[in-house]
């Protein structure tokens, strides 16, 4: 038999570091090439040339062209920053939504608590992609109002996340001692039970932006998005299915793009998740 053994080249990495490396790698690689895309970038992602619409990727396309001629991999660059600053925006502002509302809710309690919490069922109620279409379909199609809708529908999974930690820290010893000596509520939240909150609230943002980035794509395929002739990875793979079968390059590299960033959002949030964990 053979004594050939497989060598792990991620052997020097601690083993509950792994999927945090290779997820880090993977976003600090695409937040670079987003940033600098206008070097990067080939050609300009809005050039056309209706006579080689539909190319084949070749040396000069390493990726191809859509059926206007425009070079994929420059959109797929320029479309990575849109992606990206929504995820990104939209996971900042409601987790900010989140803490001041979770925060109220379950340090407070009662009909405060109450009231906050049946609000969140109602929202929970609906879809959240359901919801973002048809708050999209109010205000219009545009970048601002992607994130607005967004926002709208994703503050309260940070909000009762941040409830149900508080609930389990209120009593305890710690707490009750800060109380005892008059320590004022916006004093014990922000300097104590916040804190001791921030481990699940950074593994759900990084969940979360990759959450937000599926939604944004989601809403740019169905046209709802942001609007040509800015790209988006979303819109590319709109403009590509009617091509799917004579030229599946229109589809295939935005969904890479889409699949690769998500993953790598997924690797670092689970990777936090291991680090973070006592028991391993």
């Amino acid at each position: 038999m053979s004594n050939f053994k497989f060598h792990d080249p991620l052997s020097w990495v601690p083993r509950n570091s792994k999927l945090f490396f290779i997820g880090g790698l993977i976003i600090v690689s695409i937040l670079l090439a987003s940033l600098f895309a206008p070097i990067i970038a080939p050609y300009d992602p809005t050039d056309q040339n209706l006579y080689e619409g539909l190319d084949p990727p070749d040396y000069k396309h390493l990726f191809g062209r859509d059926k206007l001629g425009r070079d994929i991999l420059s959109r797929v660059l320029y479309g990575s920053r849109i992606s990206l600053f929504v995820g990104i925006i939209v996971v900042s502002v409601s987790s900010i939504i989140g803490i001041i509302v979770g925060s109220l809710s379950g340090y407070r309690g009662g009909r405060v608590d109450e009231i906050i919490m049946r609000f969140c069922d109602i929202l929970l109620a609906f879809p959240g992609i359901l919801l973002a279409i048809a708050i999209m379909s109010v205000l219009g199609p545009n970048l601002t109002n992607v994130i607005v809708a967004l926002c709208i529908t994703a503050w309260v999974s940070y909000a009762r996340l941040i409830r149900g930690q508080i609930l389990s820290l209120r009593e305890r010893e710690f707490i009750l001692a800060v109380d005892a000596l008059g320590g004022s509520s916006y004093r014990i939240i922000l300097k104590h039970l916040l804190p001791n909150i921030l481990s699940p609230l950074i593994v759900e943002a990084t969940f979360g932006i990759a959450g937000a980035i599926i939604a944004e794509s989601g809403l740019s395929f169905l046209g709802l998005g942001v609007q040509p002739p800015h790209p988006s990875w979303g819109s590319m793979l709109n403009e590509g299915r009617q091509f799917l079968l004579i030229a599946p390059h229109l589809t295939i590299f935005p969904g890479i793009a889409i699949m690769i960033t998500v993953l790598g959002f997924n690797f670092i949030g689970d990777g936090i998740r291991d680090l973070m964990d006592v028991k391993r």
